[in-house]
């Protein structure tokens, strides 16, 4: 510093005037320190702030948007940006705290954890069944219009499961979309066999306005995942909405 702060002896210290004059300064620098680093430490602990959410349409309309009321009456310090997009973003490139997928596998680069599953149907309308008759094996798939979810991995390779046999059907169709609803929709109205989660097709199939098929067959099971790009800097507001969910919907 470029002065002299303390005597000091064999036997004893002291402080020079410029010491004196620089000790409680020094101390109230230390005490502001002290403070700053409470305060951080307090924020990292209290869940509040902002959390940006990506999701499917139909799953985020039907399912998380309740989910989402509940959790804000519990955490109200916290805010949310909920994009709902059938899009698989790029949760860093696009500044995702979090998102919501459904899928029967994912990349293995995403850090994920499991919500609910959810359980695939084929469905059609009977006027497409009329017309077209009923598939009595997967393989008669390839002569139908299949309705394709294009966000789906296997969008063209259907797969199937009867006891011990595996069949995979390579499915084309007159309409493709990365939204479901528009699928369940066009099947409505005969244009082809589409392939859903039952809590977007229950309604439809409850009405009459599409019926089951090939139901002693079944298909992959799907997963609803929570995503996020790292485990290690998890904000406490994305870790307590992780763990709402899940516990929220593995009820």
């Amino acid at each position: 510093m470029g002065t002299r702060l303390m005597h000091r002896t064999t036997r004893r210290q002291s402080l020079t005037e410029a010491g004196a004059a620089f000790y409680p300064k020094a101390v109230q620098i230390l005490q502001l320190l002290q403070e700053a680093e409470q305060d951080v430490a307090a924020d990292t602990q209290r869940v509040s702030g902002g959390l940006r959410l990506s999701a499917p349409v139909s799953f985020g309309i039907t399912h998380l948007a309740p989910a989402l009321a509940e959790f804000r009456r519990q955490y109200p310090e916290v805010t949310l940006d909920v994009v709902l997009n059938d899009r698989q973003v790029n949760l860093v490139e696009e500044g995702y705290d979090l998102a919501i997928r459904i899928a029967s596998s994912l990349q293995p680069s995403l850090v994920a954890r499991p919500l609910m599953s959810v359980e695939m149907l084929l469905c059609a309308s009977p006027d497409y069944l009329r017309a077209h008759g009923s598939p009595k094996h997967p393989r008669d798939l390839a002569q139908h219009d299949c309705l394709v979810y294009s966000n789906d991995a296997s969008a063209h390779e259907w797969q199937f499961q009867q006891g011990q046999e595996q069949v995979s059907v390579r499915v084309y169709g007159s309409v493709q979309s990365d939204n479901g609803e528009i699928l369940v929709a066009a099947a409505e109205e005969g244009i082809g066999v589409v392939r859903m989660p039952r809590f977007l097709c229950q309604a439809a199939l409850d009405s009459g306005r599409l019926q089951p098929i090939l139901t002693d067959w079944q298909l992959p099971t799907h997963t609803v995942y929570a995503v996020y790009a790292d485990r290690r800097w998890l904000p406490p507001r994305v870790r307590a909405l992780i763990d709402f969910l899940v516990a929220r919907f593995g009820e």
